[in-house]
């Protein structure tokens, strides 16, 4: 079909690309400044949480609406209108330090609209592209998205050195203007495609998207494991910048996530250029396991240089999980209900961020950090392993939600809902 083209599609890409580069300027940004504003891993959770809650409960609702309007100009509506919750952020911190709930209110609008962003994105992929082309274009989306952990750590972390919050932020709100132009550019070029049957209620529509998913029971088993996997994933998200700044200071903390996050590029690329052929079972199971060991290695030491290999080495697997993922349901969804379902995907494989989100800080700061002080309950035990100090319960958490990821791998090959989906 005349609309399935990769160059429209690498247009569009570009455009999510320099997104994803200016959210990960604000997060890194936002991070330190909420940390160093508060000195609480909690607080750093709570802006997280709401950075991300909005989105997901959303999504499907965008999903509904990306199957029933035009999902180009919903991506238009999603990009412009989440900048104003970064506009009120800015505002806030221009007329003096900002409340934290302030900058939580900030982060929540703009998510809201990210909501409309994300489903409406997946099925457009499914839109612009053939099933051949599903592995290659999976593995680009993942090399954008993974440019907030690869580049935007380091670009942060040198601005921060001569800039400060406020110029971060007029840089991300510059981004969404630049990804307007680019969604604009490919919707000229391209046919609304109308749904032929009859507008019914929102009800019916996330009723069927519910349907839909369960219909391939391997797509929502597959759903539910990843959810698990975004559980502890939300820990290392959230808790990775509170365990490091003890240990170094911003700009060296911004080298090390772009180091780490480098191991997602090189995985992205490989899978971008040469794709998966097949046996994506065997390929998830085998990159969760490996994921999982280098997610305990990342808690194990204090050395700067370990804690990067490891970190390197799990990003490198994530590509892999995360195509062999979207490339199953993927080919198990029909077009027209794609949208409905990357939505009802969205809410389900990320609870588990959600629940990371919620309860790491208090974690971190009520429970593990406390155990491994000078003096606390396991210093004596595990603290002769991963040492004591401020940051060094949250190394021992990465440890057990490494292990726990890694036992996945052993369950998925034998659960025959999902090898059938192949």
């Amino acid at each position: 079909m005349s609309h399935k083209s990769f160059g429209k599609f690498l247009v569009l890409w570009t455009g999510e690309w320099i997104s994803s580069i200016g959210s990960g300027l604000t997060a890194f940004a936002l991070g330190i400044y909420v940390y160093q504003m508060t000195q609480t891993a909690t607080s750093v959770a709570l802006v997280t949480l709401c950075a991300f809650l909005p989105s997901i409960l959303l999504s499907p609702l965008g999903g509904v609406l990306a199957d029933r309007f035009d999902r180009r100009l919903l991506m238009m509506i999603g990009d412009l209108f989440s900048a104003c919750g970064l506009v009120f952020i800015l505002m806030a911190v221009l007329t003096g330090e900002p409340a934290l709930w302030q900058i939580c209110l900030g982060v929540t609008f703009s998510s809201v609209f990210v909501s409309l962003l994300e489903p409406a994105y997946k099925a457009t992929i499914t839109d612009l592209l053939t099933e051949e082309q599903f592995a290659k274009a999976s593995g680009l989306v993942q090399l954008a998205s993974s440019s907030k952990y690869l580049l935007s750590p380091v670009i942060a972390g040198i601005l921060l050195g001569f800039m400060d919050i406020q110029s971060i932020l007029i840089i991300d709100i510059s981004t969404f203007f630049v990804t307007l132009l680019t969604v604009f550019a490919v919707k000229r070029k391209m046919q609304i495609i109308h749904k032929a049957k009859a507008r019914q209620s929102l009800i019916q529509d996330l009723k069927e998207g519910w349907e839909a998913l369960i219909s391939a029971k391997g797509v929502l088993h597959l759903t539910l494991i990843l959810s698990v996997v975004t559980f502890y994933m939300g820990f290392l998200q959230t808790l990775f910048t509170p365990m490091l700044l003890p240990l170094t200071d911003s700009r060296t903390l911004g080298t090390i996530m772009s180091i780490s996050a480098a191991g997602m590029l090189i995985g992205s690329l490989v899978i971008g250029i040469f794709s998966i052929g097949g046996k994506f079972t065997s390929v998830l199971a085998i990159s969760l396991g490996f994921a999982g060991i280098c997610f305990s290695l990342t808690g194990l030491s204090t050395n700067i240089y370990f804690i990067t290999l490891a970190g390197f080495c799990f990003f490198a697997a994530l590509p892999f999980i995360n195509t062999s993922a979207d490339v199953m349901i993927r080919k198990n969804i029909a077009n027209e209900t794609q949208g409905r379902v990357w939505g009802m995907i969205g809410i389900l494989s990320q609870l588990g961020y959600v629940a990371a989100y919620a309860l790491s800080g208090i974690l971190a700061d009520q429970v593990f950090n406390p155990l491994l002080r000078e003096g606390g309950l396991l210093a004596t035990t595990a603290g002769r392993v991963v040492g004591i100090g401020e940051g060094r319960g949250i190394g021992l958490l990465f440890i057990i939600s490494g292990l726990l990821i890694g036992m996945l791998a052993i369950v998925i090959p034998r659960i025959r809902a999902i090898r059938v989906l192949e």
